[in-house]
């Protein structure tokens, strides 16, 4: 059943209109969506203008108006001159458009702090979207604001949302172990390894070149990695072996993991061979593939490693960051004697 979707005025208030062939069904469907009314003028039906009904009917697209798609692309044009990286401008600019076109009715000059805080309120929350995203949405926000004049909005009193202190998943050397046995395709073996071994992030591991790895120093070098910055990891005499194995069978050219066609191997990809891996080591805890990276931190603390060392193996910023590991590492506990072991419970 065909049917479009476009955004029209109707008293004063913008609707969305919705116009279809002639269908007892659809019609039906349609009269029972929360809010739609039948409009004789346009002969369609109108709905309230939702982030539901925009993104069920396809007007993403169509939210932004010319003014704010050029100030956007004035924005994207200063973050790469900044050498900002592309996933961060990529974040950026859907965060800071989500912002936008939830205010598609209002011009950018008109935008107040008010506005922020009902955004946080009728999308983020009433969409259970993460403090995270939130998160996004303020520094995209702020760095947007702080290079466009003209404008309401205060920068500095924008509000942050208060960070949830939930602890990361860690795997045992186990887990791991079974996680990367499991898998037979040398490519993917070493893949996991790679990022257990080191500690990457996965944008690190999919960008690695093979000029970055040093069997001669035993290092890997990782280039542009968050915050734009390079940094070395040591690199493991099984991570080695593996990747001799590898290059030998699969022969990259340009990337050290490379995709079908020698194209840069994709980040889903890499989830995928994460998640099969997983399945077939019988692995039900809940982790992701950034998990290698919290269990490789939480098992070198574990294992003796200064906490300082760790944060610039990590490349954290900051120590506070590195020491979420201190809470989630088994070492200390295993010296603390629960007071129920003094006490005579009868079995």
């Amino acid at each position: 059943m065909k049917w479009t979707a476009k955004f029209v005025k109707h008293r004063g208030n913008k609707w969305i209109a919705v116009y279809f062939e002639k269908s007892a069904v659809l019609n039906e469907r349609i009269k029972k969506l929360e809010g739609a009314k039948w409009s004789s003028t346009y002969t369609a039906w109108l709905l309230p203008v939702t982030p539901e009904y925009i993104n069920q009917f396809k007007l993403d697209n169509k939210l932004l108006g010319e003014t704010a798609i050029i100030k956007m692309k004035e924005f994207e044009r200063w973050m790469l001159s900044k050498r900002y990286s592309e996933n961060t401008i990529k974040t950026y600019t859907d965060a800071l458009g989500s912002f936008l076109k939830f205010y598609h009715d209002k011009k950018i000059e008109e935008l107040n702090n008010a506005d922020i805080i009902n955004y946080n309120n009728d999308y983020i929350i009433k969409n259970e979207l993460s403090a995270s995203f939130q998160n996004q949405v303020v520094n995209a926000i702020k760095l947007f604001f702080g290079v466009i004049k003209n404008t309401k909005i205060d920068i500095e009193n924008i509000v942050r949302p208060k960070k949830p202190k939930t602890l990361p998943n860690i795997l045992s050397p186990e887990d791991v172990e079974s996680l990367i046995n499991a898998l037979s395709n040398i490519k993917h073996k070493t893949m996991l390894a790679l990022i257990y071994s080191g500690g990457l992030r996965r944008s690190e591991l999919i960008k690695m070149r093979i000029n970055d790895i040093d069997s001669k120093r035993m290092i890997v070098t990782i280039r542009g990695a968050k915050g734009n910055k390079d940094r070395i990891v040591p690199l493991s005499e099984t991570a080695l072996e593996l990747l001799r194995t590898y290059y030998k069978e699969c022969k990259p050219k340009e990337y050290l993991f490379e995709g079908q066609k020698g194209e840069q191997y994709s980040d889903r990809s890499l989830e995928e061979v994460f998640n099969k891996a997983k399945k077939l080591a019988q692995i039900n805890k809940n982790c992701t593939l950034h998990t290698l990276r919290h269990s490789y931190a939480t098992h070198l603390l574990e294992g003796g490693t200064n906490l300082r060392y760790i944060q610039e193996l990590l490349g954290h910023k900051s120590p506070k960051t590195t020491q979420i590991y201190t809470h989630v590492s088994s070492e200390g506990l295993g010296k603390v004697t629960s007071p129920l072991e003094k006490l005579k419970i009868k079995k």
